[in-house]
């Protein structure tokens, strides 16, 4: 016999015979011509075709320990990977819920409602100008016990350069979803 038995192997290894048989029937092993195992090849193999995670599984291991073959970057991009699945999850229960909205839309109907309150305002002073102007004339003449007169006009134009101008400062904020 020029190599390992399957039980040596398993030995040489740390494998379960059962493991062993598994990677020869999956061409992970190198055999010879009488069927006996040639190790150095075989491990070299092995290493080459074997997810790291399943070989630290396959000796028993739980997958955070370092041994030989294994690399960190491996097990950081494992973990990546897992976090960001999860992250991908959360986000879908989150929006299923209601929870989450699209931003675009968000930012739209901000933009609307901020549109249809501006031109609310930008109309009230017509609306109210000979409403206020009664009442202020109303007023006078009760405290005063003289007469005045507000011309409706006037009035409306007042209003409208204020409004105009708290308008103006609005304009100024900006929405941030971010």
């Amino acid at each position: 016999m020029k190599g390992m038995s399957e039980r040596e192997y398993a030995a040489h290894s740390g494998l379960s015979r059962g493991g062993v048989q598994k990677a020869r029937k999956n061409g992970r092993l190198v055999v010879h011509d009488d069927g006996s195992i040639n190790a150095a090849a075989s491990d070299i193999r092995r290493a080459e075709t074997t997810d790291p995670d399943q070989q630290r599984r396959s000796l028993g291991g739980d997958g955070l320990a370092s041994g030989p073959g294994d690399t960190t970057s491996y097990i950081k991009a494992r973990t990546a990977l897992t976090v960001y699945a999860a992250q991908e999850r959360q986000l879908a229960v989150q929006k299923k819920k209601g929870a989450l909205v699209d931003r675009a839309r968000a930012e739209t109907l901000v933009f609307r409602l901020a549109r249809q309150e501006r031109d609310v305002w930008v109309t009230w002073p017509g609306r109210v100008a000979a409403l206020m102007a009664a009442q202020i004339m109303a007023e006078v003449e009760r405290q005063s016990g003289a007469s005045v007169t507000i011309e409706t006009a006037i009035m409306q134009r007042v209003l409208e350069a204020h409004v105009r101008e708290q308008l103006d400062t609005l304009a100024d904020l900006r929405v941030s979803l971010a």
